[in-house]
């Protein structure tokens, strides 16, 4: 039962601590160059646009098939070998050809077995009864790969829409190959839809220029559209990516000075500066298309050998459509194209009204809980209510430290938490009166009240803080936030309990020396 000066200005400190964290809530920033954390606003409270959207994996399974595709016509090719009528299953997760004889056959598979692989055994090379060799995707890498799409996603979605200015987006994964995206404050989503929509995948291929392939393409070349259909009709493009959008280092919108429109300007990194500068320098008087999610923007004619890693997109953009392109572009391309499932919008006044009744019932909850301490405990009552109300504080001090989303079962957390910190202090109290019972005197009976109650208020929070913890780690959306404020408000009734309601009893009694306990 003894406090040192030390403990005493500690726990103290932390209370203070604890309540200047608080008022960033309730007062606007008086320093704007100084950090004022403070818990924000969710969906729910605030109002806004909720998305739920998926990805095609089955794009992202047709994307690796056809980069296999590549590799396996490279590979043969440079090791002398031929191919026969390349075909791509992206149901079964396949490509298969026919090689050039039967006797080639061993030789063929010898060769695609060397092939890179992004997983060890992310595929396998078989010959079929039919004569045909496939290539097969394993089950378990096409999981991996999509696994790495979605958490990908997330973060190139992230990009895109902190990009846009929306405040406090909540981003979070669902199941396999669901991504929620919350926007508090934005009841129209147009835009943050087509951003989201758009894969943004832009590559660099050379046109085909033989005009008999413009109507019967052969393998290896693909009939583009454009992506305005008044420029003609679909142009056929070589398969092969000769530079790869992914290697773009920045893109911004900018007003061509020679035609006065909006442009897009971009620049690549080293390994796209070299690829450009080679297939530039070696493609003089073709045409180089511009890609972007399967549509030709522009296919200007190579004048001359670009080596200095920077160009130009010019496509009859006006000034919103050219800054939303050169944001995704910077953002990075999706791996695989995004649809929304769900979309729900949340009006303010709805916001308002859980604010208020969250708010009336956090209070009444609050009230109630004061006056059973006060009339069953007294003045060990009123203390126990002193360290409930700092328990709130401390509570709303970590959410706003950590800029928290508070939501509509947070603030259901915030009143739970409170029914358990009472649970706490009513166990001390009641082993305080059965020790006082038995005869103890005041200052014995404290002590052992507050040591034989410690272990149980320990034991029972432990328990209750590991299925919360698993209730966050395995949670989505509101349960998350539903977790995450127990969480939170456990470790701070532990202090509160512990340390805060015992120092307000020891202080009283050393001060008083009573003979018996007002309990």
């Amino acid at each position: 039962m003894y406090y040192s000066r030390l403990k005493m200005a500690s726990v103290l400190g932390v209370c203070l601590l604890g309540l200047l964290l608080c008022l960033p809530n309730g007062l606007r920033n008086p320093f704007p160059s100084m950090p004022w954390r403070q818990i924000h606003l969710g969906l729910d409270l605030r109002g806004g646009s909720y998305l739920l959207m998926q990805i095609d994996l089955k794009s992202l399974t047709h994307d690796r098939l056809q980069t296999l595709a590549d590799s396996t016509r490279d590979t043969l090719i440079k090791s002398q070998l031929g191919y026969r009528n390349i075909e791509t299953n992206v149901e079964k997760g396949s490509i298969t050809f026919l090689p050039r004889t039967p006797a080639e056959t061993d030789a063929d598979i010898a060769a695609l077995d060397k092939l890179p692989r992004a997983v060890p055994h992310e595929f396998a090379v078989t010959k079929q009864d039919d004569g045909h060799i496939a290539l097969t995707l394993a089950p378990e890498a096409v999981t991996a790969r999509a696994r790495e799409a979605i958490t990908q996603s997330i973060e190139i979605v992230r990009r895109r829409i902190d990009a846009t200015g929306a405040v406090d987006p909540e981003i979070t994964r669902q199941g396999d190959d669901r991504i929620v995206v919350e926007l508090p404050g934005v009841s129209d989503p147009e835009r943050i839809k087509t951003l989201l929509g758009t894969t943004a995948k832009m590559t660099f291929r050379l046109v085909d220029s033989n005009p008999m392939h413009a109507a019967a393409p052969p393998p290896g070349v693909t009939l583009v559209p454009m992506a305005n259909p008044s420029e003609g009709g679909p142009l056929p493009v070589y398969d092969h990516v000769d530079v790869d959008g992914t290697d773009l280092t920045n893109a911004g919108a900018a007003i061509d000075s020679q035609t006065g429109e909006w442009a897009v300007s971009f620049s690549f990194d080293s390994l796209g500066t070299h690829a450009f500068s080679t297939v530039t320098q070696a493609n003089v008087g073709k045409r180089f298309a511009i890609v972007l999610d399967n549509k030709v923007i522009e296919a200007p004619v190579i004048r001359t050998a670009i080596t200095g890693g920077s160009g130009q997109i010019t496509g009859g953009f006006d000034a919103q459509r050219a800054t939303d392109l050169a944001l995704m572009l910077r953002a990075g391309a999706l791996p695989a194209p995004l649809s929304v499932v769900e979309q729900r919008t949340i009006g303010p006044s709805l916001g308002a009204d859980s604010i208020k009744a969250g708010i009336i019932s956090l209070a009444c909850g609050f009230v109630l809980v004061i006056l059973f301490m006060a009339l069953f405990y007294g003045r060990f009552g009123w203390y126990a209510n002193v360290a409930l109300f700092a328990n709130l504080v401390l509570m709303v001090a970590i959410l706003s430290l950590f800029e928290a989303t508070l939501t509509l079962p947070g603030m259901a957390g915030m009143l739970l938490t409170l029914g358990m910190a009472v649970d706490a202090n009513i166990l001390i109290n009641e082993r305080i009166r059965e020790e006082v019972a038995r005869g103890r005197t005041a200052l014995a009976a404290m002590q052992a009240g507050f040591e034989r109650a410690t272990s149980t208020i320990v034991d029972s929070n432990a328990t209750a803080l590991l299925a919360h913890v698993m209730l966050f780690v395995f949670g989505t959306g509101p349960v998350r936030g539903f977790a995450l404020t127990i969480t939170i408000g456990i470790a701070t009734t532990l202090f509160t309990t512990l340390l805060l309601s015992r120092l307000l009893m020891v202080r009283w009694y050393a001060r008083t020396r009573p003979s018996s306990l007002p309990v």
